[in-house]
């Protein structure tokens, strides 16, 4: 019995040995063939636009080609869920923007579509913040958030438009209704550009959206910046005041962009995958392309990702239940 157990043992360590010098081979062998990043919404817009640039230039690190692979639908979880089934080899990761932790709240997902994102994921980088801001048009009459409150507590039937619900915007949207004791109603879009057209035209009275989005119109004079829910004051528009400096305590909703891998992704592959985008995020060029898109550089360690990815978890799951939040 001890001779068979000892074999046993031995057994067991030799096949551990064995799968330690495998992943050990693969990392040191990585990459031997083309990279596929999944965005789990279709090309065009600016999670595509900007995961192609990071694309373009890994390749030139890397010294394999970087394809990008859109897979839209669901909200982003069909491709989720396409990358947590992929093998754990450095080969297929995804790009994705902070409706990562939200959608999961928001909608039933079928059997082929369900996945955990703290669990089924590998977090590798955290690429950007993209502030939420408030905009109106110079025709709303709302000159600043406090004439806003007080003409919807005085029973203006005032709307708030987003690119979806469930979206970081209708989350923040409704955060402010909450900490201002205002009931202003939500009007959902698909997608970013309706917000902006039906903010421009008067449609709604305020819009939530991102600076890439409306930077321009801003510029010309056509919306009118109200505050940004972040704790601090955005560099893309150093002038607009957080909702915090108003007095609103919860106005803490940033989105943001993210690379990560299949769960148990190698170390080795996860730190060169690091190293190479903190480099990126340097570049004078992609940072030019990030600003126009209204993207705030940030990088770090693989920990950044994870703790944003897990706290949004909670804290996001929370907000959709507490609001009764469901896709449309």
């Amino acid at each position: 019995m001890m001779f068979h157990h000892r074999n046993a043992v031995r057994a067991a360590a030799g096949a551990i040995l064995l799968l330690c010098a495998a992943t050990a081979a693969l990392a040191q062998s990585w990459p031997a063939k083309p990279i596929t990043i999944v965005v789990a919404y279709p090309a065009g817009g600016d999670t595509d636009a900007i995961a192609r640039t990071y694309a373009e230039k890994l390749a030139q690190r890397i010294g394999q080609p970087v394809l990008v692979d859109n897979r839209p639908g669901a909200s982003g979880m069909i491709g989720n869920a396409w990358v947590a089934k992929a093998p754990a080899d450095g080969y297929t990761l995804l790009f994705t923007p902070s409706t990562f932790p939200i959608a999961q709240h928001v909608l039933k997902a079928g059997p082929g579509v369900a996945h955990d994102v703290v669990k089924d994921f590998t977090p590798i980088v955290k690429t950007g913040n993209i502030p939420v801001l408030m905009v109106t048009s110079p025709t709303s009459g709302i000159r600043n958030v406090a004439q806003l409150v007080a003409g919807a507590k005085a029973g203006k039937a005032y709307t708030y438009g987003t690119p979806g619900a469930g979206s970081p915007m209708h989350i923040a949207g409704e955060l402010f209704n909450k900490d201002a004791g205002i009931a202003v109603a939500h009007a959902p879009y698909r997608g970013v550009a309706p917000v902006v057209n039906d903010t421009l035209g008067g449609h709604v009275s305020v819009g939530w959206i991102t600076p890439g989005a409306v930077a321009g119109h801003i510029a010309a004079g056509k919306l009118v910046p109200l505050a940004v829910a972040e704790r601090q004051r955005t560099k893309l528009m150093p002038n607009v005041p957080t909702f915090l400096e108003l007095g609103y305590r919860d106005m803490d909703v940033s989105a943001w962009m993210g690379l990560l891998g299949p769960k148990a992704l190698p170390a080795e592959v996860v730190q060169t995958l690091n190293r190479h985008f903190n480099e990126i995020l340097k570049m004078p060029d992609v940072q030019a392309r990030m600003a126009a898109l209204g993207i705030e550089p940030v990088g770090g360690a693989p920990s950044v990702l994870a703790r944003q990815i897990a706290d949004d978890d909670q804290r996001f799951g929370a907000l959709v239940r507490e609001f009764g939040i469901r896709a449309e």
